[in-house]
């Protein structure tokens, strides 16, 4: 196959290149303009809504993964800057494969959990409403925004993707961090469900999705087995033989990250992969304290070709 990748440079875009590349597939980057771009590259600039559709005619397949990080402070100029890549970069994107004569034949959104909001302890699958606060809302207009291509007939999947685990970016590296210097424990109550999932089998879920010709719309990429705040600290200590003595009161997780630790860190979604266990997906590592293992003992693991 011809596949279009988006994020590319990214945790999850740079690992899903190094998978494809292994096949039998020619896979090609959408990149931000710049001078010295390489054969394989793409340009566009979807800050200007500039992209180029002669050069996307052909694809097969089309993997959208770009997107602001939402780690950090949330000012005002940062939330913009989330909200804007995420819906006018694939509402540009799903316009312009729309308009294709060739256009390809499945195209994979990224989207997030955080379309659920935070709801406690209700099990969430991909027909539960969508929550509120400024990610469900975001979400909501990432995966709308991507209805052009399906409108016409592109098969297109919005993955709901959770909490990735990979020992070397994201979320986890941080925490293996501060865990390390003994000084990880608690947030909030402790209470609160994370959906999670490790990098090798989101990788798996994106090729299984692509192949799948009966899977389309939201599709939840996270493991079958959510955990709470404190399942997941006290594993994760037991992983890395630290203790996990210390605590951050949610009052405090408010003043030291602000929204975002409001809606990020003590954020409550138990989410169940419903399509991906219908459709008989396999996870590799499906249980915290193996993938916990898996990617922190065992170290960079990508998935292979057989």
């Amino acid at each position: 196959m011809k596949i279009l990748v988006t994020g590319s440079t990214g945790l999850i875009g740079s690992a899903l290149v190094s998978f494809l590349k292994e096949g039998p597939h020619q896979v090609f980057k959408l990149v931000r303009t710049r001078a010295d771009l390489k054969p394989n590259e793409i340009a566009w600039d979807p800050g200007q809504g500039i992209i180029n559709k002669e050069l996307l005619e052909g694809m097969d397949v089309v993997v959208h993964l770009a997107g602001e990080n939402i780690a950090g402070r949330w000012t005002k100029n940062k939330k913009k800057r989330i909200l804007s890549s995420r819906v006018h970069g694939t509402m540009l994107l799903s316009k312009a494969l729309s308009q294709l004569k060739n256009p390809p034949k499945v195209f994979v959104c990224a989207s997030a959990i955080g379309y659920y909001g935070s709801q406690g302890n209700t099990i969430l699958n991909e027909t539960s409403p969508p929550g509120s606060g400024f990610l469900a809302d975001t979400c909501q207009e990432w995966e709308e925004a991507s209805s052009y291509a399906a409108e016409v007939g592109i098969r297109t999947v919005n993955l709901r993707i959770g909490m990735v685990l990979d020992a070397h970016g994201g979320g986890l590296q941080k925490m293996i961090i501060t865990f390390k210097l003994c000084l990880g424990g608690v947030m909030g109550t402790g209470e609160q469900y994370i959906s999670w999932i490790t990098l090798k089998d989101l990788i798996a879920t994106i090729y299984y999705v692509i192949k799948q010709d009966d899977i389309e719309g939201p599709v939840n990429a996270v493991s079958p087995h959510p955990v709470t705040n404190r399942e997941f600290t006290k594993t994760l200590g037991k992983v890395l033989h630290r203790p996990t003595v210390f605590s951050m009161p949610a009052m405090v997780v408010k003043v030291v990250f602000g929204e975002m630790g409001e809606e990020v860190l003590l954020s409550s979604q138990r989410v169940k992969p419903a399509v991906l266990l219908d459709k008989g997906f396999r996870y590799g590592t499906p249980e915290l304290q193996g993938a916990l293992e898996s990617v922190i003992l065992r170290g960079v693991e990508i998935l292979r070709f057989p």
